[in-house]
This record gives C-alpha cells, structure tokens and sequence, in this order.
C-alpha cells in the first residue's frame, strides 16, 4: 500500500525539507540584522518602492525607524504606511521555491525558480505601491486594500506561477 503513495510521499518530504532550510536559513539572515532596524533586503524593496512612486508623480520620502525595525513612507506630504519585514514577500517567495523544486525537473526547474521569484519581487514592488497610492487616495479602501486586495495578488501570482510549473513543466512528459 505504501508503494502507491510513495511519489506523493517523496513530493511531500523533499517540500518540507527544502520549505524548513529555506526558512531557517532566512531566520539566521534576519536575526544578524536585528539591532540594524529594518533588514537590508526589505529596506532595498521599500527604495523601490520611492523610486517607483516618485516616478508616477507621487512623491514620497522614506522615514527609517530603526527601533521599531520598520520604514514609514511619507507619500504627498503624510505618513501612509509602513513597511516591516513581512511586507517584503520572502515568506511567499520561500513558499514558491519550495514547492518548485520539490517536483524537481532538472535545470529547467532552476530557470523557472529564477523567472518565477523576479515575477513575485516584481509583483510585490507593484503591490506595495498600489497600497500606498490607495492610502494616499482613497484611505476609506484602506482596510479592504491592506487585508485583501493586495494580498490576493501576491498570493494569487504564486498560484499562477505554480498551476503554470505543474501544467507546462512538472506533468508535461506525465501527460504526453
């Protein structure tokens, strides 16, 4: 009976496997970080993110608050958000990579990690200035933005990406 569900099984353990070293190697990064405020990759996201707003005509300064290990961003004059480290998507983007390589298809499946995590910083580059603009703009919708619009769209990308992975990628020869 167990030989029926070792594919699974296997898929399963190496998701776990790869899901808890990515996730304790992340930790190990964020706590070298810690008396520093924000990490170094989340505040590089949140620049990004000034950049991109300035750019659509929303001028925006970053204020760096260190104890509070968070980065506020002043859009148009006014405190509209803050950023902290689960804003900067690595716990999606863990998630995504995990799953990816736990139906390993050779170096294809390393290209398509690669694409696949530019497509998410992308997308969270995107999201948090959709949710600065919506504050800035429209701060009724804040709530709804902030807890479920923005991330149905990250969530919903790595949906996307993995479907695409297991229809074009993992099952593809499976199928044929």
């Amino acid at each position: 009976m167990l030989k029926d569900f070792k594919p699974v099984l296997s898929i399963l353990l190496r998701f776990i496997i790869i899901y808890l070293v990515l996730l304790f190697a992340y930790q190990f990064y964020l706590n070298s970080f810690k008396e520093m405020g924000l990490d170094p990759f989340s505040r590089m996201i949140a620049e990004q993110v000034r950049l991109f707003q300035n750019a659509l005509d929303y001028p925006t300064m970053l204020y760096n608050d260190v104890k509070g290990e968070q980065v506020w961003f002043h859009v148009k004059g006014d405190y509209v958000t803050r950023m902290v480290e689960g804003c900067n998507a690595v716990s999606v983007m863990i998630l995504f990579v995990s799953f990816v390589l736990a139906f390993y298809k050779g170096i294809k499946t390393f290209i398509f990690v690669i694409i696949g995590l530019l497509i998410l910083y992308i997308m969270n580059v995107l999201r948090i200035t959709g949710l600065n603009i919506v504050v800035a703009d429209h701060p009724a919708y804040s709530k709804m933005a902030h807890d479920y619009v923005f991330p149905a769209v990250i969530y919903g990308t790595v949906v996307l990406l993995w479907l695409i992975w297991i229809k074009c990628f993992a099952l593809k020869n499976e199928n044929s």
